[in-house]
């Protein structure tokens, strides 16, 4: 492959938590919920499936699928967990509906309940004209948990491992993909995932609290990542309020998520999830303040890029 097609590229695709907010005065940062684009190779990654990954597929619908033929399209969904805010854009990737599409989606099975029994039903068939079974392209619904290895290859193929599996084989433009459970949020629990390629290294937190001394078991599975995108839901006033506490929300504050940065010697360190009251003036400040206060530590914004 050319050295581009060896790239580790991400786009922010969706930085907003909770709920999209589509208005005039929150376009610096990005108004779709989450969703982050990531690129290994010639394989498409996408981690969660927030309102931002409606222009994943348009965009790949323009480019890749029908300018440049390829046949067969793939692309892999790794979904942290169901809260509307992650799966909400999911109906409305296009590139769903493009038949000989081949289209892994991994996420959390709670409750002993099948993930793709989950999503046929708070996704389609109740609440969207078509049905999972009518979906044309061929869309592989697999639970996935921290047990888990994903390990995808450059032509597609893909296998799953026991993570402690001794026999587990990458060959060097292998992709793997791995995932630590966190439980404060939801109360089913969290995924926050990894995703590792050409020696460099993804950590993707979203939907992460973390604890007074920060969370020492996450700090060990991200530990010199070489990019931590972490959840900063929250200012700090915010997550104390006395009226309206954020305590136990299962967010981070700014502060969080630089001490666990810092504990895991991350590389570099973008604030993700931003509360959807919080508009372009008030982040604006806020990246005044903390950017100053950590070299290597940014806001996230809606459609751009990072290579490592």
């Amino acid at each position: 492959m050319s050295e581009e097609q060896h790239e580790f590229k991400i786009k922010f695709r969706g930085t907003r938590g909770s709920y999209p907010t589509p208005k005039y005065n929150f376009l610096k940062f990005g108004g779709n919920t989450a969703c982050v684009e990531v690129r290994c190779g010639k394989q498409l990654i996408i981690l969660d499936a927030g309102t931002g990954i409606i222009d994943v597929g348009l965009d790949e619908i323009k480019n890749s699928i029908i300018s440049e033929v390829k046949h067969p399209y793939h692309a892999t969904i790794i979904l942290s967990h169901i809260h509307q805010d992650h799966i909400q854009g999911l109906q409305f990737y296009k590139p769903l509906f493009i038949p000989d599409s081949i289209i892994n989606l991994y996420g959390l099975n709670v409750n002993n309940e099948n993930l793709r029994d989950t999503l046929e039903t708070v996704l389609f068939d109740k609440v969207f004209p078509l049905g999972l079974d009518e979906i044309s392209s061929n869309f592989n619904i697999h639970n996935f948990s921290q047990n888990d290895a994903i390990v995808i290859s450059q032509n597609g193929e893909t296998r799953v491992y026991d993570v402690k599996d001794s026999s587990l084989d990458l060959s060097e433009d292998d992709i793997l993909i791995t995932a630590f459970k966190t439980a404060a949020h939801p109360k089913n629990g969290c995924l926050n995932i990894k995703v590792q390629y050409g020696g460099k290294t993804l950590v993707y937190a979203t939907d992460k609290e973390s604890y007074i001394g920060a969370d020492k078991k996450f700090i060990q599975f991200a530990y010199n990542c070489d990019c931590l995108i972490h959840d900063a839901q929250y200012t700090y006033q915010d997550y104390v309020n006395p009226i309206q506490s954020k305590q136990g929300f299962g967010h981070s504050t700014y502060e969080m998520a630089i001490e666990t940065s810092e504990l895991a010697k991350a590389k570099s360190t973008y604030f993700f999830h931003y509360d959807p009251e919080y508009d372009d003036n008030k982040l604006s400040m806020l990246e005044e303040e903390f950017e100053n206060k950590k070299n290597n530590t940014f806001f996230a914004k809606e459609n751009h890029e990072i290579i490592l």
